[in-house]
């Protein structure tokens, strides 16, 4: 195949290694544009797939088997990889400052898709005390050491806090007790010594979801023992105990914050268009409303008019049409909107193999459920292999 010359030669470059940008990898991989040089960049060599992140907090999976390996992924494309993190944009230069003291890169057009940040709700104490579950690979890090204290000591008491009542926030306190209770099961030590707590502000579970699938995970909750405290809004976080605007004091050995988390700070401060909260604003082709040659995924994007939730399942779905209108751009032809799903498959694991689903108003539980979601993830990820 024939390069195109050096002048016409145009920069992709890709910030963030997030579900839609490895999807655009693997889319230029498949069909590559000669006239175009890719760069993505990330802080992280190893990208978490989301969605088998509760599986791998389980047990169910191994690290490898749940994460995408950005290099040999960007080697397929014969794309450039550099480990950085990203720090502003300087939109009228078309560049991009990282850290390091390192020249800023160039490009034409840029896509970022590096998902968001742990979001504190201003409470200090939080990234002190607690584990974020944002970003992921933060997150493992923090559950690794928790881990450790549990292999070290299976007998000491360990009181588990999780605050958030959302999908991710029961779906994590489910797999933490089921990973941690096997942990002392095997030591022949009691399993009422791991207690988990859920602390959400909202008078619900899972608000997003219908009240039939309510109805089933706080079933499951019960069965399990895990205590459930809603309507009860965190306002301080010490060493040892979360307070509530109640008044109710809840101790904890170990703490996760699950909640809503924040948008990165150099967005707004780059001049990029945002909204309420920090998120880079696109419309329906993912491309910024301040500036052309933006595009944006994921959990970092926020579709001004349409909105939808942070969830990995959007980004996933995100990145294919990401890719085509990347390169239709680059190509200087019409950008594809995104056709809105009224409708869309569910799936929340509870843990221990078995999980809850829905579609509009229809909830379904059971093993065969957590079979359909294994499949899916295995069968997403393993393109990326």
């Amino acid at each position: 195949m024939l390069s195109a010359p050096l002048e016409t030669r145009r920069n992709l470059l890709l910030i963030g290694g997030g579900h839609a940008h490895v999807a655009v990898v693997k889319a230029f991989a498949d069909h590559p544009l000669p006239q175009v040089c890719l760069t993505l960049l990330s802080q992280h060599r190893m990208a978490p797939y989301s969605g088998m992140v509760p599986g791998l907090i389980a047990g169910h999976y191994q690290v490898e088997e749940s994460h995408i390996d950005l290099p040999r992924l960007c080697e397929r494309a014969d794309a450039s990889f550099e480990q950085t993190r990203v720090t502003g944009l300087d939109l009228a230069n078309k560049e991009a400052r990282v850290s390091g003291g390192h020249a800023p890169i160039r490009f034409d057009l840029v896509s970022v898709n590096t998902g968001s940040t742990p979001g504190d709700g201003g409470l200090a104490g939080v990234s002190e005390h607690g584990i974020p579950v944002k970003p992921i690979s933060q997150f493992l890090k923090g559950w690794e050491r928790l881990m450790d204290r549990v292999t070290r000591d299976p007998a000491a008491p360990m009181r588990v806090v999780v605050v958030g009542g959302g999908a991710g926030g029961v779906e994590l306190a489910l797999a933490v007790q089921h990973r941690l209770v096997s942990l002392v099961s095997e030591r022949d030590v009691r399993a009422d010594v791991i207690q988990v707590t859920l602390v959400s502000a909202s008078e619900v579970l899972v608000p997003m979801h219908n009240r039939w699938v309510q109805a089933k995970l706080n079933r499951i909750l019960r069965e399990r023992r895990i205590r459930s405290l809603l309507s009860q809004r965190v306002v301080e976080v010490t060493s040892r105990s979360v307070r509530c605007d109640s008044g109710v004091e809840v101790p904890f050995d170990a703490l996760f914050w699950a909640t809503t988390a924040s948008a990165p700070g150099w967005i707004q401060e780059s001049g990029l268009r945002a909204d309420a909260q920090g998120f880079l604003g696109v419309n329906e082709c993912y491309q910024s409303l301040s500036h052309a040659f933006v595009f944006a995924a994921g959990d970092v994007a926020s579709a001004i008019h349409n909105p939808r939730p942070k969830s990995g399942v959007f980004a996933v779905r995100q990145g294919p049409l990401l890719a085509l209108n990347l390169r239709r751009a680059l190509q200087g032809e019409a950008l594809v909107p995104l056709k809105l799903q009224m409708r869309f498959l569910s799936l929340i694991g509870t843990g221990d193999r078995h999980a809850v689903g829905s579609r509009g108003k229809l909830a379904f539980e059971g093993r065969w459920v957590w079979w359909l979601k294994d499949w899916i993830d295995r069968r997403w990820i393993k393109q990326y292999a």
